[in-house]
């Protein structure tokens, strides 16, 4: 083809200008003869013909549903975080933000939720969306693992609306389980529950064991407890749903009713009149004992007591509901406080290095009547405890208690199906752990 063309264009250029240019004239119009068709033209379209004339233009209607589809996806905005430092408030954090101070009000009346944000801890974090103008357009604060405060404008735009995001949890169960060696706590910790947990699960049996003095070697505890999930992802410990506790060859054993208390297998309540030690557990000096050598005035004596050891200032708790009947001092017990439970039981608390009731109040179960101290005729800080039954001191880490409450008889037949569940679990876990040995 280019060989052709070569020729005729070597050919053309031998000929005279005026045969060039007739050439040229005449080619164009045979081009148009050939370019434009001599008769009409049939169309086809979503086979439908259409008659159409040559030399004739026509618009063309593009169909909503040939062309393309576009969503515009709502401009959300962007969410800022800040930080809650020492000091901070709301009003702080919304003027770093570029809010005003009527943002600021606006806010906090909200509704009942928003009075959340007035106890920030530092650490917490905050959330926040600008408007186009710079004004508040949101808040997100997380208030626990599972729920979030959203406080964003309402439809109209006139005011704000506060509302709780709860995500969904999945709860899963785990055991563990120990045996004591040195201590209670170093046993929990070997089993790998927290430091809540094992708190927790002392508390459980509070009424029955004494943690303080109680405990021995070779005693056994097991436990199944919730984990909760969101997402798949580890959020958090449940509570501790069934727990067995085996202490100097007693078994004990606890199962969580609906109603979020402890129970028997059999329906009576964990929760007794007294607890068995009124400080938390961490170790003793002195046991109860019909005679001892006293320390500070040198002679053989009764010991009619137990004397707890722990950090100067620690809680002391009343151990059980009653009456305050002495708050003072002397110099022998120092600050003392004593309690009537009803017409047969008292309780005396001494060396206090400070008494937080005074004579003739009331008391709760577990409420901080005093707190450890060093003070009276002792030779280091603790606490003395003295347990008396119709006027006569026993020991408390052994006297019979009054007995536990049952659960309510309407409420009984759907306990028992969960303890029945719940003994099966502790029973599985035993044999697990047996296999695992």
């Amino acid at each position: 083809m280019r060989l052709i063309i070569t020729v005729v264009v070597k050919t053309l250029k031998k000929l005279p200008k005026p045969h060039r240019t007739g050439l040229a004239i005449a080619s164009l119009f045979l081009g148009g003869l050939i370019l434009l068709p001599s008769e009409s033209v049939e169309a086809s379209r979503h086979q439908e013909s259409l008659i159409l004339d040559a030399g004739v233009r026509y618009p063309v209607e593009l169909s909503v549903l040939d062309a393309p589809v576009f969503e515009l996806e709502e401009d959300e905005g962007s969410w800022e975080t800040f930080k809650v430092g020492r000091g901070d408030t709301l009003a702080k954090i919304f003027k770093r933000a570029g809010f005003s101070a009527r943002d600021t009000y606006e806010v906090t009346q909200a509704g009942e939720l928003a009075k959340t944000l007035v106890t920030l801890i530092p650490g917490d974090e905050l959330q926040l969306k600008a408007n186009d103008q710079g004004g508040f357009a949101g808040l997100r604060y997380q208030v626990s693992y599972k729920e979030t405060l959203v406080i964003t404008p309402d439809e109209d735009n006139q005011t704000l609306k506060a509302d709780l995001e709860t995500k969904n949890i999945e709860t899963r169960y785990n055991f563990a389980q120990g045996v004591i060696k040195s201590s209670f706590w170093n046993a929990g910790e070997d089993a790998g529950l927290s430091d809540n947990q094992i708190m927790h699960l002392a508390g459980i049996f509070g009424w029955d064991i004494d943690f303080a003095v109680g405990i021995r070697s070779g005693d056994v505890f097991n436990v199944v407890y919730e984990e909760n999930y969101i997402d798949g992802e580890f959020a958090g410990y449940g509570d501790i749903v069934a727990a067995e506790f085996i202490n100097q060859g007693e078994r004990f054993v606890a199962i969580q009713a609906e109603d979020g208390n402890y129970y028997t297998p059999e329906g009576r309540s964990m929760r007794k009149s007294f607890l068995r030690a009124p400080i938390n557990f961490k170790y003793v000096s002195s046991n109860f004992t019909k005679a001892r050598f006293h320390p500070v005035q040198k002679r053989w004596k009764a010991h009619n007591g137990t004397d707890y050891v722990a950090a100067v200032g620690t809680p002391v708790m009343a151990a059980g509901d009653g009456r305050v009947i002495e708050a003072s001092y002397n110099r022998f017990n120092g600050n003392y406080v004593f309690i009537q439970h009803g017409e047969k039981y008292v309780t005396k608390y001494l060396h206090l290095k400070k008494r937080n009731v005074k004579k003739g109040e009331t008391v709760k179960q577990g409420e901080t009547i005093g707190y450890l101290g060093a003070t009276g005729m002792v030779t280091g800080a603790h606490l003395h405890y003295e347990f008396l039954v119709d006027g006569v001191h026993r020991n408390p880490r052994t006297v019979s208690l009054p007995k536990a409450r049952p659960i309510a008889e309407d409420q009984r037949a759907a306990f028992m199906d969960i303890a029945k569940v719940r003994m099966e679990q502790l029973d599985n876990t035993k044999r697990i752990m047996l296999a695992m040995k």
